[in-house]
C-alpha cells in the first residue's frame, strides 16, 4: 500500500490517504426530509441500516444553492471565494456577456480529485449532465464521463470508452430519473471493474424538482439510489452521502408559480435597463425550473445602488438584499463575479427578469426550486461510524471528503 501511504493536501487542507475505496455521492437537490420520508416509507432498508450502523448529520451547502457552485465546493473542500464558481451562469463584466461557467477557465483553485490522481490514486468521477463534467475533471488524471453523453466518452478526453458497454444500459434522457441512475449503475461497474480508490458520483435533480418528499415517485428513486448503494457498501467502499442544495415549492396557495420579476420591477422604478438582472440557476436545462430560482444578481450604475435595494428589500417575498461586498463576505463568494446587489427570495418566492423571458410550458407539476437560505440544510450520511468531529462544528457540504477520509472509523 506504499502507493497511498502519504496525506494529500489541496487548498488549505489535509487528506488521508483512502485504504479502502471511499465513494462520495451528491444527491442533486436532496434536502433531508426525502431520505426521512423513503425510510418512514420502508423504501430503503440499505439507507436505513446507514443510520443504524453509521453517522447522520445535517450541514450547510453553499449560497446561492445551485448545482455548480455547490459541485466544485464538494471537490475542492472549499467556498467559492476559493474556487471562483459563483453560479450556473454569470455575467463575465469584460465581455459584457453572460455565460455559462462550465469552462474550466474560470476556475480558480485545483480539486481534490486532481490532486489524489496526481499523487497516484486511481480516481473516479461519473456526474449526471455534461455542464459539470470539465469542471470536475480538469486537472484529474483519471476517469470522469457524464451519464447524457456516456456514448460519447473516450479514453483521451475521458479515460474510458465503451461506457454503454459497460453499464449496459443506453444513453438515458437528460429530463428523466434514468440520468441518476446511470450514474449509480456506472459507479457499480467502476467499482467492480477498476475499483477506484476515490470515486465521485453526482446526480440531476429532475425528480426533485418535480416531485416532494414522501410521494411514491421520490420514494421509488430513492429505493433505486439504495440499491446501488448496497451493493458499493457490499464491494467495501465507505460511502459518504450528501446534496448540493434541498429543494422547496415555489407557489402560491393555489399552486401558481409564485415569482418576483425583479428586471420588470426595476425597469419601472429605475427606467429601462438601467439595472441588469442575471439569474445564476440559468442552465441549458430550464424546462422543469423555467430558468426561476431564489437568488439574483444586479448590476447597476453606482448611482442607483441604493435607491435599487431599497425597491428590492419593500417587496414581499424578498428574504434578503445585500451589496457586494456584504454578500461576499457572508455567502464566502468572489465579489468580482456577483452583481453591485444579491437578493434572495425567501422559501416559498423565486425571481425572474421579465415573464416574457420565462417560458413555463413544460412545468407539469407545481413549481419546485432552490437557490436561496431555504434550501441550504443539507444531508451528511455514513455507511460508517465518524471520531473527533467537535459538536460546535458547523459542517457543510464540501466538508464530505474531510469528514470521509480524515474522521471515518475503519470497517468493523
Amino acid at each position: 500500500m506504499d502507493r497511498l501511504a502519504q496525506p494529500v493536501s489541496v487548498n488549505g487542507r489535509t487528506y488521508a490517504r483512502p485504504q479502502h475505496p471511499v465513494v462520495v455521492v451528491c444527491v442533486d437537490g436532496c434536502e433531508p426530509d426525502y431520505i426521512t420520508q423513503a425510510i418512514q416509507a420502508g423504501a430503503v432498508p440499505f439507507l436505513t441500516s446507514m443510520l443504524r450502523r453509521g453517522s447522520s448529520l445535517i450541514g450547510d451547502c453553499v449560497v446561492p444553492s445551485f448545482t455548480n457552485p455547490n459541485n466544485l465546493s464538494i471537490v475542492t473542500g472549499a467556498p467559492p471565494s476559493v474556487h471562483g464558481i459563483s453560479g450556473n451562469y454569470f455575467l463575465d463584466v469584460l465581455s459584457g456577456k453572460e455565460v455559462m461557467m462550465n469552462d474550466p477557465a474560470y476556475l480558480r483553485a485545483p480539486t481534490l480529485l486532481a490532486a489524489f490522481a496526481q499523487a497516484g490514486a486511481r480516481v473516479a468521477v461519473v456526474t449526471a449532465k455534461d455542464k459539470l463534467r470539465t469542471l470536475l475533471g480538469h486537472g484529474l488524471a483519471g476517469i470522469c464521463f457524464s451519464a447524457e453523453k456516456a456514448d460519447r466518452a473516450t479514453v483521451a478526453e475521458c479515460g474510458i470508452d465503451e461506457v454503454l458497454a459497460l453499464v449496459g444500459r443506453p444513453v438515458p434522457s437528460v429530463y428523466s430519473a434514468d440520468l441518476s441512475e446511470f450514474v449509480f449503475a456506472a459507479g457499480v461497474k467502476l467499482m467492480q471493474t477498476r475499483r477506484p480508490d476515490l470515486m465521485y458520483l453526482s446526480t440531476t435533480d429532475y425528480v426533485q424538482h418535480k416531485c416532494a418528499p414522501g410521494t411514491s415517485e421520490a420514494n421509488a428513486f430513492y429505493a433505486m439510489m439504495d440499491g446501488y448503494l448496497a451493493q458499493l457498501d457490499a464491494a467495501g467502499a465507505t460511502i459518504a452521502l450528501t446534496a448540493d442544495h434541498g429543494m422547496s415549492p415555489k407557489t402560491d396557495a393555489a399552486g401558481r408559480p409564485q415569482v418576483i420579476f425583479l428586471q420588470a420591477v426595476l425597469d419601472a422604478r429605475l427606467g429601462a435597463d438601467v439595472a441588469r438582472v442575471i439569474l445564476p440557476i440559468t442552465d441549458p436545462y430550464v424546462v422543469h425550473h423555467g430558468a426561476l430560482g431564489s437568488f439574483a444578481t444586479v448590476y447597476l450604475p453606482p448611482t442607483d445602488v441604493a435607491a435599487a435595494q431599497a425597491a428590492l428589500e419593500s417587496l414581499p417575498g424578498v428574504d434578503l438584499v445585500l451589496a457586494r461586498e456584504a454578500a461576499a463576505r457572508r455567502f464566502e463568494l468572489p465579489a468580482d463575479r456577483i452583481g453591485d446587489l444579491v437578493v434572495v427570495a425567501d422559501h416559498l418566492t423565486v425571481l425572474g427578469t421579465r415573464p416574457a423571458l420565462h417560458d413555463l410550458s413544460g412545468l407539469t407539476v407545481p413549481l419546485r426550486s432552490h437557490g436561496g437560505l431555504s434550501e441550504q440544510k443539507v444531508p451528511l450520511l455514513f455507511n460508517r461510524t465518524l471520531r473527533d468531529v467537535p459538536a460546535d462544528r458547523r459542517l457543510r457540504n464540501f466538508d464530505v471528503f474531510d469528514l470521509a477520509l480524515n474522521h471515518v472509523n475503519p470497517p468493523t
